[in-house]
């Protein structure tokens, strides 16, 4: 009977391996999947055809070379996929975490600032009477093929239709689970926002029929008299399948108010990490949006060449000069070989040991409000 047992289950690996394989036949043609979401100069991030990390191949010290595709094995998304579908030996996670959905006020009026965490990237920051949202993700799965891939294990810490109206939208980089086209289409469909990205992601996002102002690192976007959003550079990469790897451009932000600056960090490694002191020299930022998860794929692991942890988080909001941050990217969907909860005990770690207050950087449950000061 075991054999048996074992033998059915290697069939139905076998029968989700050959899916997946068709689903990738196109892939070995590339123009039937090779976008060009962008035409335009060369620059120093840009040869003409494909994005690139102008810190490529240092890091923070000036040596090393630093990978930005794949994980710490060299392993690309393709394999991440069949391993996740196949089994690994990866610890594990609930199904399911409770959410207690927060309701938003309508608007926050002049200085006074609050943010809450949607879950993942997706952040609702309400001030100067704006609603902004970052990254905004409301679908189940991060995947171009649902439901395969990862799902989200916490509902969105805000109901859409408790979302209020949004005023202008931010879009990182064109990951799916960054930039989600069905939450994109309904956010268009109902509010119309301005949407800002960084160049080439604005080809994606026309497919939910939606427009967006791209920019490139140091492009400005007025919002209103008195806000602006300067898109900076970070360290990472892009791609929607597997050939159009940094056709499109990836980046953070500064949102320049009158009460404070907002720095969203989008999705990043720590390249040479004089990024964020890149945007700290755009005023002083009254509060960070820092990534703290899916930086493991091997035991012990503290970093990727394409996401930061903890450690370099802590070390982000320092070199910012940042007065608040909330920690964003974890707890929602599985992307790494951490546990759910690993992030945020290694992050009170770490904030202890530089003597930094949890008050002013602080890792949340989804669907938590809190006015910052």
């Amino acid at each position: 009977m075991r054999t048996i047992t074992k033998l059915a289950r290697w069939a139905g690996h076998a029968l989700i391996f050959l899916l997946i394989l068709i689903l990738l036949l196109p892939t070995l043609v590339p123009p039937f999947l090779d976008r060009i979401y962008y035409r335009g100069p060369a620059s120093g991030h840009f040869d003409g055809a494909r994005f690139v990390n102008p810190d490529e191949g240092m890091n923070e010290w000036g040596g090393d070379p630093i990978r930005t595709t794949g994980d710490a094995r060299g392993r690309g998304r393709t394999g991440y996929l069949v391993r996740a579908i196949m089994g690994d030996d990866r610890p594990p996670w609930p199904t399911y975490v409770p959410v207690t959905p927060a309701v938003p006020e309508p608007r926050v009026a002049g200085d006074r600032m609050v943010v809450t965490w949607v879950g993942h990237s997706t952040v609702l920051v309400q001030t100067q009477g704006l609603n902004i949202l970052t990254d905004p993700i409301w679908s189940d799965h991060a995947t171009p093929f649902p439901p395969l891939g990862p799902r989200r294990v916490a509902a969105p810490g805000v109901r859409f239709e408790d979302l209020p109206p949004i005023d202008l939208v931010l879009v990182s980089h064109n990951h799916y689970d960054h930039l989600d086209l069905p939450t994109l289409r309904l956010l268009w469909e109902r509010d119309s926002p301005l949407i800002v990205t960084s160049l080439g992601n604005d080809a994606v996002i026309a497919q939910a029929g939606a427009e967006a102002a791209a920019r490139d690192w140091g492009g400005r976007v007025a919002v209103k008299p008195g806000v602006d959003v300067i898109v900076t550079r970070n360290h990472h990469w892009g791609s929607r399948w597997f050939v159009d790897r940094n056709r499109a451009l990836w980046s953070s932000f500064v949102v320049r108010t009158p009460g404070g600056n907002i720095f969203f960090a989008g999705d990043t490694g720590p390249g040479d990490m004089r990024w964020p002191a890149e945007a700290a020299r755009h005023g002083p930022i009254r509060l960070a949006l820092i990534p703290i998860g899916a930086f493991r794929f091997e035991p012990g692991q503290m970093w990727s060449g394409t996401h930061i942890g903890p450690h370099h988080a802590a070390r982000v909001f320092e070199q910012l000069g940042a007065a608040h941050a909330l920690a964003i990217h974890w707890r929602t969907f599985r992307l790494s070989w951490e546990e759910i909860d690993t992030p945020a005990r290694m992050l009170r770690e770490v904030l202890e040991a530089r003597d930094i207050p949890a008050d002013r950087f602080r890792a949340v449950p989804q669907g938590t409000s809190w006015e910052v000061p």
